[in-house]
């Protein structure tokens, strides 16, 4: 039987396990070129927002990964 409440863990605990690897893992990080060029080339004001969408896109992109990862294995091997 499915969970109700599936539709809502499973986003919840995509943030949250992006929270904790944010923690653990740093961002990628450009030298001062790279990040120039992709400001110019994604019509960006300067390098903050820049980063704060890397920020934001590293964040989601590690806490998807690992939430799947999470999850495969507790499928797998842990379920009855």
């Amino acid at each position: 039987m499915k969970n109700p409440f599936e539709s809502l863990i499973i986003p919840g605990g995509i943030l949250l396990l992006g929270f904790l690897s944010a923690l653990l893992l740093p961002a990628p990080n450009f030298g001062l070129t790279m990040a120039r060029s992709l400001t110019q080339r994604l019509h960006l004001q300067d390098i903050n927002q820049l980063y704060t969408l890397i920020f934001c896109v590293w964040f989601l992109l590690l806490g998807a990964v690992e939430f799947y990862v999470i999850r495969f294995i507790y499928r797998r091997w842990f379920r009855s």
